[in-house]
């Protein structure tokens, strides 16, 4: 027999294994199948899943929502860019809009009070990754994703970009302040 000739037999299936390869073939099985209860263990009771809802959106709706929460909560600007900060109460849904290298407003939550955060991408995909948390959502127009927040650290966090979305990727780059 040669690796590059044709096998004399084309049936190759009614070959017997060799026991070596049904012991492999038999352990590669049961790891498949050990993975496979894991992956619904782990979307139960496993800390490390968002559940997200998902809704079709405009620019525009999801804009002039976002733009009444920044008008009725904003509490000072920062940068000098102007980038209003904004400070709702718990409870409140608070919009956050990606679009070409900049995360808008920057939110400022309270520690332990649960919020419904909207993302939504008015021009090309982008990744919602809150450092140093590693959470990570692909952000996509048309799409409104809306994930319950509930920080449990005091701090500043910042969101980077981890969707490439053009030559001033690496500047988009957002905060989020938790008092």
């Amino acid at each position: 027999m040669s690796a590059i000739l044709p096998p004399a037999e084309r049936l190759w299936w009614k070959h017997p294994l060799d026991r070596v390869e049904g012991t492999w073939i038999a352990i590669a099985f049961v790891w498949c199948m050990v993975m496979f209860f894991m992956m619904i263990y782990w979307h139960a009771y496993g800390k490390q899943n968002l559940s997200t809802e998902t809704y079709k959106t405009t620019p525009e709706k999801f804009s002039a929502k976002a733009q009444a929460v920044v008008d009725k909560y904003t509490v000072r600007t920062e940068t000098d860019q102007k980038v209003p900060v904004v400070a709702p109460p718990p409870g409140s849904d608070v919009y956050l809009v990606a679009r070409l290298w900049s995360w808008w407003p920057i939110l400022e939550l309270e520690k332990d009070k649960t919020y419904k955060l909207h993302l939504t991408a008015m021009d090309y995909n982008h990744g919602f990754s809150l450092q140093p948390q590693n959470i990570n959502i692909q952000v996509v127009p048309g799409y409104e994703h809306v994930i319950k927040v509930t920080p449990n650290q005091s701090g500043t966090f910042s969101i980077v970009c981890n969707e490439y979305c053009g030559i001033n990727h690496h500047s988009m780059i957002g905060r989020i302040y938790v008092k």
